[in-house]
């Protein structure tokens, strides 16, 4: 009964999320939505980590698993990508390295303010 309460809380706020994509004129995906109501509701404690950490995990688990059908869909169109391996391959490894140089300056600048909040 626990993992199910937990995975209910995940839902609801999977379909707030979806109510604010259907009513907010924004192209931000529901998902997106779903998940700032999420860190919300954690960080001001509406809802409690243990409400919804083993729901959590077994959906994390699951994720590769999710991506197997993706995968095929290529698989099948694979005439139709090859002129395009190469520029994609290149897309993916640039912005792959800018967004680690991103999050690793970001990481650092959060290290430095949270250092210097806790000497004063």
């Amino acid at each position: 009964m626990k993992i199910l309460r937990q995975f209910l809380i995940i839902l609801l706020i999977s379909l707030l999320g979806e109510i604010l994509s259907w009513l907010l004129p924004f192209p931000v995906p529901a998902s997106v939505y779903g998940l700032v109501l999420m860190m919300a509701a954690l960080m001001t404690g509406a809802i409690l980590i243990p409400q919804v950490k083993e729901a959590a995990v077994i959906l994390i688990e699951l994720m590769p698993v999710m991506f197997i059908p993706a995968a095929v869909g290529l698989m099948t169109v694979w005439e139709k990508l090859r002129p395009m391996v190469v520029p994609v391959i290149v897309i993916t490894f640039v912005t792959t390295l800018l967004v680690m140089g991103a999050t690793g300056l970001v990481t650092q600048k959060v290290i430095e303010k949270t250092e210097k909040g806790s000497e004063n």
